[in-house]
């Protein structure tokens, strides 16, 4: 278990020494719940399915770049709810991806063509939450993030229902997120590097017109906000009436239209242009704003923490052996959807 930098020189050493280890060594320190470096090549179960698996998410990147932060929100709203089972994949309209917090999720289409693939090939052996932790992977180095470590062996949990999914909303506190983060097993560090995942990511208006507006019930906008970006940001989501547009928004405005991702998510958070307030509460603590000024000073240092966060959020409450099943069909359980 990894430990808060705390403001602690040789702590943060420690930790650059940590990210500096090589996948495999990271992985050896990733083993656990019954998961395995390449496990179906080793288990000769399916030997090439990491494979297939990067070759359809690259012909897929080339058309849309886009799907890297809906598989990363997508994993996300997997992992963080029932733990990493694939629950949210499951169709049904009481589903867990039915969930207000899960509206506008998207990358079903890629997961469900590469199940079809595998399931052409070695019917039967890959899981679906396999599938999507590996996608991400994939789809995140596209986008600028190192190869991490990923796994294998999980098998897919049993359906869910939308009223079962706990997820905090995006205008949540810095406080009530560590909470969150820390209740499923993570730490100050994973919270403040997976936000940069904000780096390819986009938001709807609404999370962030009370920042804009009304902050915190005053009638007056965040005075936290930079001032020329609250401007430019209040061009972007103008007010709006029950029924009017609701646009999207980049929570990385250097970004634009690129979806990749790029250090200056955190300088921009250091000049109080973060899209959410959970952006901007990064610099406000002494561990956050230490994490924060080494990212945005050493991109390289973001991309190892974030390749070790993205490990250690999906290990969260796997299934393996006897537990769960390998479904045939990523969008119902086998009971559902029998041969």
């Amino acid at each position: 278990m990894r430990k808060s930098p705390g403001g602690c020189i040789i702590m943060w050493a420690l930790l650059l020494l940590l990210l500096s280890l090589t996948e495999i060594e990271a992985a050896d320190t990733l083993q656990s719940k019954n998961l395995q470096w390449h496990y179906y090549r080793y288990q000769n179960k399916c030997r090439d399915a990491e494979v297939y698996v990067k070759y359809q998410v690259e012909q897929h990147w080339k058309e849309d770049t886009t799907i890297t932060r809906k598989l990363l929100r997508l994993l996300y709203s997997d992992c963080m709810v029932n733990g990493c089972d694939g629950s949210v994949l499951l169709e049904g309209p009481e589903s867990e991806r039915m969930a207000p917090q899960n509206s506008g999720l998207g990358g079903f289409a890629l997961i469900e063509k590469i199940k079809a693939v595998l399931e052409q090939r070695c019917p039967g052996v890959v899981s679906c939450s396999d599938i999507l932790n590996l996608a991400t992977r994939d789809a995140a180095h596209l986008a600028g993030s190192p190869s991490y470590p990923v796994l294998t062996g999980r098998r897919d949990g049993p359906r869910t229902t939308a009223a079962s999914v706990d997820l905090p909303s995006p205008s949540i506190s810095w406080e009530q997120a560590l909470a969150y983060f820390q209740s499923k097993g993570l730490d100050v560090l994973d919270l403040a590097t997976l936000l940069g995942a904000h780096s390819t990511g986009m938001t709807h208006c609404r999370y962030i017109t009370d920042r804009l507006y009304n902050f915190n019930g005053t009638g007056k906008p965040d005075p936290d906000m930079n001032s020329s970006f609250r401007s430019k940001m209040s061009k972007l989501c103008p007010p709006r009436s029950k029924g009017q547009p609701d646009p999207l928004v980049n929570l990385n405005q250097k970004t634009g239209s690129n979806y990749r991702f790029l250090s200056s998510y955190y300088s921009e958070i250091l000049s109080h242009r973060g899209v959410f307030h959970l952006d901007n509460d990064l610099f406000k603590g002494n561990d956050t704003l230490q994490i924060v000024q080494e990212f945005a000073a050493g991109f390289e240092d973001f991309r190892r923490s974030f390749a070790l966060s993205m490990s250690r959020m999906g290990n969260i409450g796997v299934l393996t052996g006897k537990q769960g099943e390998i479904r045939r069909d990523c969008r119902f359980t086998n009971a559902e959807k029998p041969n």
